[in-house]
């Protein structure tokens, strides 16, 4: 995205989201009571995790790539007076025996502080982006983040709060770079992707028996929402897209029928259909059915009428939480 001018004296803000797969950075400035404009962004897929799940560590290829998208994140910030940089890192550097090492020269790449987050920050931030979004008749919403290293599964009470309230979050460390390197192209094969499926519910039941999700879906009230690739992409396939809009999909109601039809387009697509395909390309391909395998077991286990489909997450998170954290101390000053 090429930079846009903003109003003189208006606050910068900067995100740096460093994944297990991707680096992403925003910047914004402050638009309304509770919203903000985007001035520029940047996205690259790193695979900082990429041999993480066989030998503990982040390998030197994996951290070079990673510091060569962070000193790009670098220069943009330095296009600009920025006051707040916010930068998280996440399943990669928390589950590397080298992580923590790792982050020292990553803040160096970057030029400004790198947080390692844990669990359940990563769900509170896409909660916190994804707020926008809920509807006034929600009762609860339960959000799922589709990772490179984890899948974050969030439980929120969206009545009754100023803001929405995490009633509870697991972190399954099985996300779609891990199920790449662990089961290679096993996602292609229809016994392989039902196996991942009924790996990854199992994860899932245990969280369910504690807080009776699928209990509260049947009394109704409660929104399931998606944040990650793998349901931006479902929604880009259901909507028969000549190209990815983010526009067009973020806040989309994408109704279950319409959603596993898109399932079964991909799967069916094979690697070379998913390559060519203008809403996933070669960078992408070894992601999109790992993906689907975790996004079937949330179908599975919680069954919905529909799925609210969410462009945003952990970057969004971070700029709303300092926007109203700076709001806040000027208030009290």
């Amino acid at each position: 995205m090429p930079p846009t001018s903003v109003p003189l004296g208006a606050p910068l803000y900067a995100a740096v989201d460093l994944g297990t797969n991707n680096c992403r950075l925003l910047v914004a400035s402050p638009s309304g009571p509770s919203g903000f404009r985007v001035l520029d962004s940047f996205s690259r897929i790193v695979r900082l995790g990429e041999g993480l799940s066989s030998t503990g560590a982040l390998s030197d290829a994996a951290m070079e790539r990673a510091e060569a998208a962070l000193e790009a994140c670098s220069q943009k910030l330095a296009r600009r007076p920025i006051q707040v940089v916010q930068a998280v890192a996440t399943e990669a550097c928390r589950r590397a025996s080298n992580g923590l090492r790792f982050i020292q020269r990553a803040q160096k790449a970057l030029g400004a502080p790198i947080r390692v987050i844990p669990p359940r920050e990563e769900a509170e931030l896409a909660m916190e982006s994804c707020a926008p979004l809920f509807r006034p008749q929600d009762r609860r919403a339960l959000l799922f983040d589709i990772g490179g290293g984890s899948t974050e599964i969030a439980w929120i009470r969206t009545d009754g709060f100023e803001r929405p309230h995490l009633i509870g979050t697991i972190s399954v460390p099985l996300g779609v770079v891990t199920l790449v390197e662990r089961d290679g192209a096993a996602c292609f094969m229809a016994e392989g992707f039902d196996r991942v499926v009924q790996e990854v519910a199992a994860r899932f039941e245990a969280f369910d028996s504690v807080h009776r999700i699928r209990q509260e879906m049947r009394a109704g009230g409660v929104r399931l929402m998606g944040t990650s690739g793998t349901v931006t992409t479902l929604a880009g396939i259901a909507l028969d897209l000549p190209r990815y809009s983010r526009a067009a999909v973020d806040g989309h109601d994408l109704a279950m029928v319409c959603a596993d039809r898109a399932l079964e387009s991909l799967r069916s697509m094979g690697r070379a259909g998913l390559a060519e395909h203008p809403c996933i390309g070669p960078e992408r391909v070894d992601f999109v059915l790992p993906g689907c395998a975790i996004y079937a077991a949330i179908r599975q286990v919680w069954p919905a009428a529909g799925i609210t489909v969410c462009d945003r997450g952990l970057r969004e998170g971070l700029l709303l939480r300092a926007m109203r954290d700076r709001r806040r101390a000027r208030r009290s000053a």
